[in-house]
């Protein structure tokens, strides 16, 4: 709800006033008592959208909707690269254990006969 501005023409008493913007303007100065006010016609402040309704992604430029698209892109290749690495890696460490474990069991045969 905007806050208006209201000057009394007889006794030039000025005030503000919170009202909805389908209020009718106020007539009656608070001062004098007369119906001489005028709402004055303010600066003004810019609307702002609150609530879950509204996202700051919605007035974005096309511009910046690629170049985050982008990002996104270049992001996600990275993770996949890193799994894919990650995997491989893993699968040789257990290649490995496998491959301990085989010449353990083959020493100890061949020390017990």
């Amino acid at each position: 709800m905007p806050t208006y501005e209201y000057v009394c023409e007889a006794c030039d008493h000025a005030f503000e006033e919170f009202q909805s913007i389908t209020a009718k303007p106020l007539r009656k100065c608070p001062e004098c008592g007369k119906p001489k006010l005028r709402r004055l016609i303010g600066t003004g402040a810019g609307i702002i959208f609150k609530g879950s309704g509204f996202y700051e992604t919605d007035y974005r430029s096309e511009s910046y909707k690629k170049a985050e698209k982008a990002e996104k892109d270049a992001s996600s290749s990275t993770k996949k690269e890193s799994t894919s690495s990650d995997k491989s890696s893993s699968s040789s460490a257990t290649a490995t254990k496998s491959t301990t474990k085989t010449e353990s069991k083959t020493k100890k045969k061949s020390s017990g006969d």
